[in-house]
């Protein structure tokens, strides 16, 4: 892939490149343009909400959707091949497009709102198909996350750098939705509204002193330090990643086990367990191992407090057929949660679902910050020099990508209480 030159994209990666005009290629484009055209037609059809305005690669102007209220965003096709990768590989040749300058919009937030609010109307228009689906299957299956498979995937995640990441996370490293007094309101700091998503977790759990907390994917320590300033705990944190294991151990000293272990291979137990938006990287094959887990390490009567981030159900089983975007590029092994599922696997467990809190716009709001962040970070010349161009903006797309999806609604996050029966 080619990554956009710099100069030629604004904070938003927002320029248009247009490749030189010919004879050949205009007459290539009368050809091949009703193909184009007929895909056009199927996404304007799907688009039931919210309304696109394209400026197709000849320079005429197109206008999809429109027929209720929704995410309003404009978009300008360069070359038509983009409309190719986009119905061969779905978003992640939509990704690769935008990568190599095939398209481009004013704020492609908007338009991920747009795609993930339609998403069930637009069915396979925007998913991969034939021999790339297939592909994309099968590399991901190569990426299940069994033990071996796990370390790996998390390691090409989070070990890009504790310093990295805590250049546009809050202070205290929380890689997860924070809870906004109201997310339209941009005055509440960041470090506030993740406290009280922390508070939310920990309120569900109804810990006391003496207790044993056990948090599966501690991260770096944030719900750690903030549940041993309410009560005298033992607190035992897991993760796979050796980067969050050294920095939640020197953040934590004494006071706090921090294990390098798999959740599956984890003893002990315990009076209450939390899990912030660890369970995506499970994978859906592995959910009953989870649950499992849970429900073994949990004392009789002990409450596991979840956040997770699930996609509707509606449009779960498309969605987990292929691999998108965020599994091809950012999460290897990656799956968001279908809920009805998750929900039963844990019924089968023996146990009980209670309290569901949905927060969806909070997590775009969250993403919104971090991206600001980033954006600041990136022009104060603050990245690591091993990160390259192409690596920001692969990133800045991941952000902007995961906000529309909140946005659109299809996508949320919710915190829910497991209870393991006396």
């Amino acid at each position: 892939m080619n990554a956009i030159d710099p100069k030629r994209r604004g904070k938003r990666g927002l320029s248009v490149r247009r490749p030189p005009r010919s004879a050949p290629s205009t007459m290539l484009a009368r050809l091949v343009g009703p193909g184009f055209h007929r895909l056009l037609d199927r996404i304007d059809a799907g688009l039931t909400t919210g309304s696109l305005d394209a400026i197709l690669p000849d320079g005429a102007r197109r206008m999809l959707g429109g027929r209720a209220s929704g995410p309003a965003c404009e978009v300008h096709l360069v070359h038509w091949r983009a409309l190719i990768r986009l119905a061969m590989s779905g978003s992640a040749g939509w990704y690769r497009a935008w990568a190599a300058g095939e398209w481009a919009s004013p704020d492609p937030v908007p338009l991920f709102a747009l795609f993930m609010a339609n998403a069930k109307a637009l069915g396979d228009a925007a998913r991969p198909r034939g021999p790339m689906r297939w592909i994309g299957r099968i590399v991901h299956a190569l990426r299940r996350n069994d033990r071996r498979g796990s370390r790996r995937n998390i390691a090409y995640h989070y070990d890009l750098g504790n310093d990295f990441y805590a250049l546009w996370l809050d202070q205290n490293m929380h890689y997860s939705s924070a809870l906004f007094r109201d997310p339209e309101d941009r005055l509440e700091n960041l470090e506030q509204a993740q406290r009280r998503k922390v508070d939310a977790v920990l309120d569900r759990l109804a810990l006391k002193d003496g207790a044993d907390l056990l948090e599966i994917g501690c991260g770096w320590g944030g719900l750690a330090e903030q549940a041993m300033e309410r009560c005298l705990l033992r607190y035992t944190g897991l993760t796979i990643s050796a980067e969050q294991a050294d920095y939640a151990g020197d953040r934590l000293g004494s006071g706090a086990t921090i294990s390098l272990t798999d959740y599956r291979d984890a003893t002990g137990r315990y009076d209450a367990i939390a899990s912030v938006e660890m369970v995506e990287a499970v994978g859906q094959r592995y959910w009953p191992d989870y649950l499992a887990a849970i429900h073994r390490l949990l004392k009789p009567g002990g409450r596991a407090a979840i956040q997770y981030i699930l996609i509707d159900d509606s449009i779960f089983e498309g969605y987990a057929r292929g691999a998108d975007f965020i599994q091809t590029y950012i999460f290897p092994g990656g799956m968001l949660i279908s809920e009805s599922r998750f929900r039963a696997l844990a019924a089968k467990q023996g146990l009980e679902w209670r309290d569901v809190q949905r927060f969806g716009p909070h997590y775009a709001e969250t993403l919104r910050r971090w991206r600001d962040r980033f954006d600041q970070a990136i022009e104060k010349g603050q990245l690591p020099a091993s990160f390259d161009q192409h690596f920001v903006d692969l990133w800045r797309y991941y952000l902007m990508y995961c906000e529309g999806g909140f946005r659109g609604g299809t996508i949320d996050v919710a915190q829910v209480t497991l209870v393991k029966p006396s």
